[in-house]
C-alpha cells in the first residue's frame, strides 16, 4: 500500500482558511500565483475553489485557458487537469469582477425600495460615477468578495489583488466609502436639493456653479448623492461585516515578490501595512529566485578556477581530444566570463537569501518559487508553480 502523503506547511495553512488574499508589487508574478495556489488547492486538497481577481488587467483568463471570464464563475473542466497530467481532486472555479454589474446588484440589494434603486440605476451620473468614482472599484471588489463568501459555495477562495499601492485601497475602501456617505462634503451636496432656502452666502457660488456647470447637471449630482444617502444604512453596516471579514482566522494574507530591491521594498511595506491593519500573513512567496547552485561552494570553486586559471585551463581543453576547440586565448576569455558571471550570480543569490531569512520572520510560511523556462501560459505551468510553493510535506 501507498503510504499517504503527510501535508505540508501550506497545505495545512490553506486547509485552516476559507479565503486567501494575494497581494504584493506589480509584475513579480502575483496573478500568476493566485491561480496556481488556487489550482494547486483543487488537485491537492478536493476543496471547491475559486479565484477571484479584482485586478483590472484580464490576464487569469488567459492563465487558466478559460473563455468568457466575469462576475458569473466558470468552472476550469476537468478535461483541462488532465491534459496537464494531474487529476483534480476538487473543482477548480474562476471569476473576474464586473464593476458595473456588481454595482447594480449592490443598488438593488441596500436602496430601501424598488423605485429608488430605478432612479439611482437612471441617474445620468450613475455611470460616470461606478465607473470613475474613486474607490469605486476598489469598493465594489470587497462587497463581491463579502457576497461570495457569505453564500458559502466555495470552499476556498483566492483573491488576486491589483499591485500592492492599489491593493491598500482595495483593504481601506470600505471605511473610506462609508465615511465619505457620512461626510460633511455629501451633505453639502444634497443640501440645495434638500431646501429651496439656499443662504445669501452660498447663493453667489450657486450662481456661477450654475452658468459653468449648467443647473441640470448640479441637479443631477444632487439627486444621485441624495439617493445614494438612503442607503447609507446598508454600506456602513456592510463595511463593518467586511472589515470584520478581513480580521476573521477564516482570512488569511499570501505576499508575493520577487527579490529584487525594489519589489521587496514595497513587500516588506505592505507586511507592514497589513500588521498595522492586524490582518494574518499566512504566506510569503518569493519568486523568481535564483537556483541553490549558485550558492553551492563547490559550484563557487570551480567557477573562481575558471577566472583566475583560464588560460590554464583552456590550453588543456586545447590539447584534448574531441572536437576542434578555437583559439586557446578565446577559450580563456569565454572561461573568464563564465567564471565572473557565475561570482556575480552567487552575491545576488547570497543577498537574496539574507533578504528571504530576514522577511520570513513575519509570517507563518515561507515558499519559493525559481526561475522556470518561459511563460506560464497553461494550466501545466501553474501547477508547476504550484507544486514549488506546496512544497515538501510537513
Amino acid at each position: 500500500m501507498t503510504p499517504r502523503r503527510a501535508p505540508s506547511p501550506v497545505d495545512e495553512l490553506v486547509a485552516s482558511r476559507e479565503i486567501v488574499v494575494a497581494c504584493g508589487p506589480g509584475g513579480v508574478g502575483k496573478t500568476t500565483t493566485a491561480a496556481a495556489l488556487g489550482a494547486t488547492a483543487a488537485v491537492r486538497s478536493g476543496a471547491k475553489v475559486l479565484v477571484l481577481t479584482v485586478d483590472p488587467a484580464r490576464r487569469l483568463a488567459d492563465a487558466l485557458r478559460v473563455e468568457g471570464i466575469g462576475n458569473t464563475a466558470s468552472r476550469v473542466p476537468a478535461a483541462a487537469f488532465t491534459a496537464a497530467g494531474a487529476r483534480a481532486k476538487g473543482e477548480l472555479w474562476a471569476a473576474m469582477l464586473d464593476t458595473k454589474q456588481s454595482w447594480d446588484a449592490l443598488v438593488r440589494r441596500h436602496a430601501p425600495d424598488r423605485a429608488t434603486a430605478d432612479q439611482i440605476l437612471a441617474n445620468p451620473l450613475y455611470q460616470n460615477v461606478t465607473g470613475r468614482f474613486a474607490q469605486s472599484h476598489e469598493y465594489i471588489a470587497m462587497e463581491r468578495l463579502y457576497e461570495i463568501h457569505a453564500e458559502g459555495e466555495y470552499d476556498l477562495v483566492v483573491v488576486d489583488t491589483p499591485p500592492t499601492r492599489n491593493a491598500l485601497d482595495f483593504l481601506d475602501a470600505p471605511q473610506r466609502m462609508a465615511e465619505f456617505f457620512a461626510s460633511g462634503l455629501l451633505r453639502w451636496l444634497v443640501a440645495p436639493s434638500r431646501s429651496r432656502l439656499v443662504s445669501i452666502a452660498s447663493r453667489p457660488f450657486y450662481q456661477i456653479a450654475d452658468r459653468i456647470l449648467g443647473t441640470q447637471f448640479l441637479g443631477d449630482v444632487a439627486e444621485f448623492f441624495l439617493l445614494f444617502q438612503s442607503m447609507y444604512d446598508g454600506f456602513v453596516t456592510r463595511a463593518r461585516a467586511v472589515s470584520a471579514l478581513m480580521r476573521d482566522p477564516r482570512t488569511t494574507f499570501m505576499v508575493v515578490t520577487t527579490l529584487e530591491a525594489v519589489p521587496a521594498l514595497e513587500a516588506r511595506q505592505f507586511v507592514a501595512a497589513l500588521g498595522e491593519r492586524r490582518l494574518h500573513l499566512g504566506l510569503l512567496v518569493a519568486n523568481k529566485v535564483l537556483p541553490a547552485s549558485f550558492s553551492d561552494p563547490d559550484a563557487a570553486a570551480v567557477a573562481e578556477s575558471f577566472e583566475s586559471r583560464a588560460h590554464e585551463v583552456a590550453g588543456v581543453l586545447a590539447r584534448g581530444e574531441g572536437p576542434e576547440l578555437a583559439d586557446a586565448t578565446l577559450v580563456a576569455q569565454v572561461l573568464q566570463e563564465v567564471g565572473r558571471s557565475f561570482a556575480n550570480f552567487e552575491r545576488v543569490a547570497r543577498r537574496e537569501a539574507e533578504l528571504l531569512a530576514s522577511m520570513s520572520r513575519s509570517h507563518e510560511v515561507t515558499a519559493t518559487v525559481p526561475h522556470l523556462r518561459g511563460d506560464v501560459v497553461d494550466l501545466s505551468g501553474l501547477l508547476e508553480i504550484g507544486r514549488h510553493v506546496f512544497g515538501a510535506p510537513g
